[in-house]
């Protein structure tokens, strides 16, 4: 047997258990997309963005990348967001990020990987941004995880700074962005304080956010 033919059966597990549980649970996953959420998040495989949050499918809009970047020229996830605010009408947009991040551990200490260092030049821009913030904690794990909070807060500004949020605002959609961040070793989710529906409380929030950093 093939390693990938134990994907197979556990799918076919995963369906029977889910048509267990209701009987039209296909059918109407099917014939209707409607999320109220958009998540963006790392592509790491242990932060599920469903799961952690206790979603099935069908209840929230997924764009992953590594270190959960949100990136102006990044035309894939301006894309997933278009149609999730315009088309869609999801009400509020997840930035999470999660500590223990390859990532920005790999920013953070200038690592080199090959072409991804390219990608992570967004990362190291926002370590160089609050190096102040980096240097007030210990090297090593805290900073680490002191950077992934702030890399969170900074793509929740990008968000909120894209022209999809921007358009949205202006024509009073309700739609609202929120920076979580996630605990590998608990598995809870939390806070940072980065919360904006509004233009107004972007300015505001972007200053509670790191201020509560703690």
């Amino acid at each position: 047997m093939k390693k990938t033919d134990q994907l197979f059966e556990a799918n076919r597990k995963w369906a029977a258990r889910m048509q267990a549980d209701d009987p039209k649970f296909f059918e109407h996953l099917a014939t209707l997309q409607s999320p109220e959420y958009l998540w963006i998040g790392c592509s790491d495989s242990r932060v599920p963005a469903n799961q952690i949050v206790g979603l099935i499918p069908g209840e929230v809009f997924v764009h992953r990348n590594v270190a959960n970047l949100v990136v102006q020229t990044d035309l894939n996830c301006l894309s997933v967001m278009q149609y999730a605010v315009d088309v869609l009408k999801v009400k509020d947009i997840l930035v999470v990020g999660h500590y223990g991040c390859g990532g920005v551990r790999a920013a953070l200490h200038d690592m080199r990987f090959g072409l991804i260092d390219n990608w992570l030049r967004n990362v190291q821009d926002v370590r160089n941004h609050h190096r102040a913030l980096l240097d007030a904690v210990a090297e090593g794990e805290l900073q680490e995880n002191r950077l992934c909070e702030l890399n969170v807060i900074e793509q929740a500004v990008n968000v909120c700074e894209t022209t999809v949020i921007r358009d949205a605002w202006a024509r009073g959609q309700e739609v609202r962005v929120h920076g979580w961040i996630y605990g590998l070793k608990d598995g809870l989710v939390r806070d940072l304080r980065m919360e904006a529906g509004n233009e107004e409380e972007l300015r505001d929030n972007y200053d509670l956010a790191l201020k509560s950093l703690d």
